[in-house]
């Protein structure tokens, strides 16, 4: 029998599969090409919600553009904006946030997300997660700012009170191409918002 043990966005997908279900609320806390939000529209069903979030008005086009070919447009709001300011346009509660980081693929590389505007995101997604609710973060450390979004939210993850909050990684210790490393966070329940 042969198995491998997955990628990082593997695990996040199934991760957030667990969480979320039929007419559930979650963010897509970096659009990209609009893959990711395509999928949770997928899985929140026609009467779900989708908040997906990018700075590039590109990849809100290439996003918007996925979702009307796919009849999903009606169930998501693409916000041309930083994450780090998802308190001003998502309500609370959530069932879970996406974060895939890094750059938006088939675009210049030296527009990435940053540790700093990612760590504020990230402290947003808990105020904004219901209990049970699960955020997701896949870290590229392959390229500088990468490298240092993961170091940053693994003190972050560190730090998290453990009466509140689950946190963990998944990650490969022995490969030198660098690959994705995910962290998620789980809101214990029973927590106030």
């Amino acid at each position: 029998m042969e198995f491998d043990f997955k990628s990082a966005r593997h695990w996040a997908k199934a991760l957030i599969c667990a969480a979320v279900g039929e007419g559930g609320t979650v963010v897509d806390a970096t659009m990209g090409n609009g893959y990711d939000t395509a999928w949770l529209c997928g899985l929140v069903g026609p009467d779900g919600r989708v908040f997906a979030f990018d700075i590039q008005p590109e990849a809100v086009a290439r996003t918007r553009a996925r979702l009307e070919a796919l009849g999903l447009a009606n169930r998501a709001e693409l916000i041309c904006a930083g994450h780090e300011r998802m308190r001003e346009f998502v309500p609370a509660p959530i069932d879970a946030a996406l974060f895939n980081l890094g750059w938006l693929p088939g675009a210049e590389k030296s527009c990435t997300t940053r540790a700093e505007t990612t760590l504020l995101a990230a402290d947003a997604c808990l105020s904004l997660l219901r209990p049970g609710g699960l955020l997701t973060l896949c870290v590229y450390p392959g390229h500088e700012e990468g490298a240092r979004e993961l170091a940053a939210l693994d003190e972050w993850a560190r730090a998290l009170p453990p009466g509140e909050f689950d946190a963990m990684t998944q990650r490969f210790v022995n490969q030198p191409a660098h690959p994705p490393v995910l962290l998620a966070v789980k809101k214990q329940k029973g927590r106030a918002q």
